[in-house]
C-alpha cells in the first residue's frame, strides 16, 4: 500500500497528511459551528482555532520526539518530517489546552466554556485522523490471523492493509476510530441537555476517550514507552481523573458552576468564579 496520494513532478504529497487536513477542515467546521452559536466572533475564532491547531501538531511532534529521543538525535533531518507520521495526540491536546488557557485569560472569558466548544470537534477530528496510521501502516495490533479479522467483520480493504511484512494484525487505529465516532454522538446528545455545566462536556470527552484510549493502547505494539509502561495509558489515567472532576466538581466542590449555554462573557478569568481555568 502506497503512502503517496498524489505526486507532481518532485513534490509527493502523503495521505498522512491529507487525512490530517481532513481532518482540521471537519474539526474547524464543528468548531466554528459551536462557537457560532455561542457568539464567537471571526476573528476569535480564527485567532484560537488555528493557532491552537498550530500549538497542537507542534506539541504532537515534541512528545513523540522525546520518547524517541536517541533516534532523533542520530537522524535529526526527520524531526521535521511530520509527513512519515510520529504526531503523538496527547501532546497535541496538552499543547492545545495551554494555547486556550492563555487565550481566554487574554480575552477574559471562561476557558472550560471554550474547551467544551471545542472538543465536540477534536474528538471528530481525532476519529479521521486515525485513518491516517493506516495509510502509514502504523499504530497497529499484535499479529493475528486473516479467519480472526473476517470473523470480527473487519472491511477487506482494512484487511489488506493490515498485512504487514507478510503478516495480519489486529487494527487498533480502526477501533479507535470507531470508538471516537461514538464518542462523537454521545457529545452531540450531551450538549442539547439545557442542564449540562460549563467543564462538564470536556469531562466526558476526557472519560470517553481515556476509556477507550487505556484498552486500545494495551494492543498496540508501537506505543511509547517510559520505563516498563506505556506512556499513552499514564496519561489516560492521569486525564481520566481530570474527566472525572470536570463532571463532578459541583458536587466535590459544593459549588455551583454557570451553564454552559449561559452567555458567554458573564464568567471572566480574573473574576469571582473559581471555574474559569483548569
Amino acid at each position: 500500500m502506497s503512502k503517496i496520494a498524489l505526486s507532481i513532478g518532485p513534490i509527493q504529497i502523503y495521505w498522512y497528511s491529507v487525512i490530517i487536513l481532513i481532518a482540521i477542515f471537519v474539526a474547524a467546521s464543528i468548531v466554528y459551528y459551536e462557537m457560532k452559536k455561542q457568539g464567537v466572533t471571526g476573528d476569535d475564532f480564527t485567532d484560537l482555532f488555528f493557532n491552537t491547531v498550530l500549538f497542537g501538531i507542534i506539541g504532537a511532534r515534541i512528545y513523540y520526539v522525546l520518547f524517541n529521543l536517541y533516534y532523533y538525535l542520530e537522524n535529526p533531518i526527520e524531526m521535521f518530517e511530520i509527513w512519515n507520521g510520529g504526531l503523538a495526540i496527547h501532546g497535541a491536546l496538552i499543547a492545545g489546552i495551554i494555547y486556550v488557557y492563555l487565550f481566554c485569560r487574554k480575552k477574559k472569558i471562561n476557558t472550560l466554556k471554550i474547551l467544551d466548544m471545542i472538543v465536540v470537534g477534536v474528538i471528530i477530528g481525532q476519529s479521521i485522523g486515525r485513518w491516517g496510521n493506516f495509510f502509514n501502516q502504523e499504530a497497529y495490533g499484535p499479529v493475528t490471523t486473516l479467519a480472526y479479522l473476517e470473523q470480527e467483520m473487519i472491511p477487506k480493504f482494512i484487511i489488506n492493509g493490515m498485512k504487514i511484512l507478510g503478516e495480519y494484525h489486529i487494527p487498533t487505529f480502526y477501533y479507535e476510530s470507531l470508538w471516537n465516532i461514538n464518542g462523537f454522538i454521545i457529545l452531540l446528545l450531551v450538549r442539547n441537555c439545557k442542564k449540562i455545566k460549563n467543564g462538564q462536556l470536556t469531562g466526558i470527552y476526557l472519560i470517553w476517550y481515556s476509556l477507550g484510549r487505556f484498552y486500545i493502547e494495551s494492543l498496540r505494539m508501537d506505543s511509547l514507552m517510559l520505563k516498563n509502561f506505556k506512556m499513552a495509558q499514564l496519561v489516560s489515567v492521569v486525564l481520566l481523573i481530570i474527566g472525572l472532576f470536570l463532571l463532578l466538581k459541583d458536587k466535590i466542590l459544593k459549588k455551583d458552576t454557570p451553564n454552559l449555554y449561559h452567555d458567554i462573557n458573564t464568567t471572566k478569568i480574573g473574576g469571582d468564579d473559581e471555574y474559569n481555568t483548569l
